[in-house]
């Protein structure tokens, strides 16, 4: 995977830019809120049409005016792509892939790949469990696009079935029993297949979790077992998620909610033992947070053969000397673009270094 050239109108604080990108490291200066941060936010939208802050489609626009273009030249399997977007304040996006209309998001995934580092990726660790099966689940469809379906579907049944216990307001008449067993059994068959892909990802991306904190924390080499550990294990797999809907039916029905089911389960994180959450220091827990995403993206590099594009934003204001060393140290191979608000990080040997102010790139 390799990006050559972004072009944006129009977006967030741009106004105009035509960049063309290092296929090495690209450093990206500026003091803050100058638009560090709006460049690789366009770059990973072309990969999800979604934004890694969170933002909605009409804050990317620029003030004043009506529509957003980002553009982006690659290079995928030794064939050139071209992912050009239009972003609308209002009404609908429209995506083109190689000249050709976008017809659903799900076929864009895949395109282009990247992996994203932010200093808000500590709330993997401390955050909610929403977080990290969101991680879980991006990562898995990132290896597979075609496994966004089996999120999709579990997503489309807890809306039915949710409905239907909002209407029941705790009372279950026969005809809505009927109905309520019919989305049970989707549920379970589609939660279930969701459970699997994630517990399937979690397996292959626990040994790449040791060894990428192994590297952060400086004790690669020691003879340190499962030191960083990631586990998903719900609780309705014993008995399987029919038998545990069955059990929560009388609940589900006063709360007028599923109260069980993949949409709840915990991706555990462990550091020596103890629940990284609550027993890790904020420096082990930014650390374990780089670690997933370093673990991620070689899972997805060995899983694809290609390695994805790297944006690290502000990362290294976030950590100590130490820990920024070992980062550097332990990069992947491949095309990396990083902002700072400060000086080029010792270590990071930039290829292509760009001053950003205002909306504007200089050399």
């Amino acid at each position: 995977m390799l990006l050559r050239a972004v072009e944006l109108i129009d977006f967030r604080n741009y106004a105009a830019l035509d960049l063309e990108v290092s296929p090495g490291v690209t450093v990206l200066i500026g003091a803050n809120g100058q638009g560090k941060t709006n460049l690789l936010e366009a770059i990973a939208y072309l990969a999800t049409l979604s934004s890694f802050r969170g933002a909605t489609d009409d804050v990317l626009v620029r003030a004043g005016a009506d529509r957003s273009i980002v553009r982006a030249e690659a290079e995928r399997d030794r064939r050139n792509l071209l992912i050009e977007t239009e972003i609308r304040r209002v009404g609908r996006n429209r995506t083109l892939v190689n000249r050709q209309p976008l017809q659903r998001t799900r076929d864009l995934l895949g395109a282009l790949r990247v992996s994203v580092f932010a200093p808000d990726d500590l709330e993997l660790v401390k955050g909610t469990p929403g977080l990290r099966r969101r991680f879980v689940d991006d990562l898995a469809v990132s290896v597979d696009p075609n496994l966004d379906a089996r999120r999709s579907e579990v997503d489309r049944v807890l809306r039915q079935r949710n409905a239907l216990l909002k209407q029941c307001k705790g009372h279950l008449d026969a005809d809505a029993a009927v109905t309520l067993e019919v989305w049970d059994t989707k549920l379970a068959s589609a939660g279930e297949a969701l459970g699997r892909m994630r517990a399937e990802l979690v397996a292959q991306v626990a040994p790449f979790l040791d060894d990428a904190y192994a590297a952060l924390s400086g004790r690669a080499g020691a003879a340190v077992t499962s030191d960083a550990t990631i586990r998903y294990a719900p609780s309705w797999s014993v008995d399987g998620l029919a038998a545990a809907l069955a059990a929560a039916r009388h609940d589900d029905l006063r709360r007028g909610v599923t109260t069980v089911g993949p949409h709840r389960d915990e991706i555990d994180l462990f550091l020596g033992g103890e629940p990284a959450r609550t027993h890790a220091s904020q420096g082990e827990q930014r650390s374990f947070a780089l670690a997933l995403r370093l673990a991620g993206h070689r899972l997805v590099t060995d899983a694809t053969s290609s390695a994805p594009i790297l944006l690290l934003d502000d990362v290294f204001s976030e950590l100590d000397a130490s820990r920024r060393t070992s980062l550097l140290a332990n990069l992947p191979a491949g095309q990396t673009l990083m902002t700072t608000a400060a000086d080029v990080p010792a270590g990071a040997r930039p290829d292509l270094v760009l001053r950003v102010a205002r909306g504007t790139i200089e050399a």
